[in-house]
């Protein structure tokens, strides 16, 4: 039963790849299918990035943040949701999961596609350059060659889910021509265990689909039908694969946008890298007819991503509600 789970599943995606055995590929496409149906979380193996390629994030992401405030502040978050978040500068307002009043307990460097001047949509929502630490010069490179390998990944993963819902392997490819991607290098200090008091508040991802590299902190857990909060330890060499609310509205309801939370309790700082693989920013969200009929639920309205994105942003984040 979909929200019935009390713990999440190792699935390798490696049969995923064009070229990889039919029977293989129906197996792995099958049981990710089932695990986001019932909770929509999986781990993810056999993903095919480079263990030294996410090892050289973990070891920016860390030197990032050791740097001196003042120096993270150069780069503070601009107005295209880029750059550095200082720590309780995100409060999850439209959590639809708890009353959320007190701010996430965590820092963070936000990444996205890169955007320059010469582009037909410098300037719209969300399209501008990204802003990187002079103090750290190879960052620019080490990002943008993660997130090209972790978009391939992303694309594979879509053309699994099309198929776990009956649609053709493509059917989300042209959605995914100029996607919209974050790299967020989180970090979250020790916190104390408070009501009400969070490294990542209760709540759901905005877009498609997120994959989470942590650390061996552990602290992310996520919500069951009972009510229980179940913890999704590290699983070296993995991803977490979870769904966010657009890709739950595209599929009908059929893969659940699970509410999840952080709480780093451990006497020790808790570093997470997630990426999130989004459509493009103009793309209408609307349920394809083979989910909205068949005695399927009554499908819901079409949405346009881009807005359903600047809204939580607009709402969540204090730097967009003081321009």
């Amino acid at each position: 039963m979909k929200g019935d789970f009390s713990s999440i599943p190792i699935i390798d995606v490696s049969p995923l790849a064009d070229d990889a055995d039919p029977v293989q590929r129906a197996v792995a496409v099958a049981a990710l299918g089932a695990s986001l149906e019932q909770s929509g979380f999986a781990y993810i193996i056999g993903h095919g990035v480079p263990e030294a390629m996410i090892e050289e994030l973990w070891h920016l992401s860390r030197a990032f943040h050791a740097l001196p405030l003042e120096a993270k502040k150069r780069i503070v978050i601009n107005e295209f949701h880029r750059g550095y978040m200082p720590l309780a500068a995100s409060t999850l307002l439209s959590s639809t999961v708890a009353e959320v009043r007190r701010p996430n307990q965590s820092e963070s460097l936000m990444i996205m596609h890169e955007v320059d001047d010469q582009d037909p949509r410098f300037g719209q929502p969300l399209q501008g350059p990204n802003q990187w630490p002079e103090e750290l010069p190879q960052m620019r490179e080490a990002s943008l060659s993660y997130m090209q390998r972790m978009s391939g990944l992303g694309r594979r993963i879509a053309g699994g889910l099309a198929e776990a819902l009956g649609l053709p392997r493509d059917w989300f490819s042209p959605f995914f021509t100029r996607p919209t991607l974050f790299l967020r290098m989180l970090h979250y200090p020790q916190q104390s265990d408070e009501a009400g008091l969070f490294g990542s508040a209760p709540h759901t991802d905005y877009g498609f689909i997120t994959l989470l590299a942590q650390d061996n902190s552990g602290g992310l857990e996520v919500l069951n039908r009972q009510g229980e909060w179940i913890p999704v330890p590290p699983v070296p060499g993995s991803y977490v694969l979870n769904i966010g609310d657009i890709l739950q509205r595209w599929s009908n309801g059929r893969f659940a946008s699970t509410p999840h939370r952080v709480r780093n309790l451990k006497p020790r700082d808790r570093y997470s890298l997630p990426f999130f693989f989004d459509p493009m920013m103009d793309t209408l969200v609307a349920t394809p007819e083979e989910l909205a009929c068949g005695g399927a639920a009554v499908a819901p309205e079409p949405i346009r991503y881009g807005d359903y994105l600047l809204e939580r942003l607009n709402r969540n984040y204090g730097y967009r509600q003081a321009r």
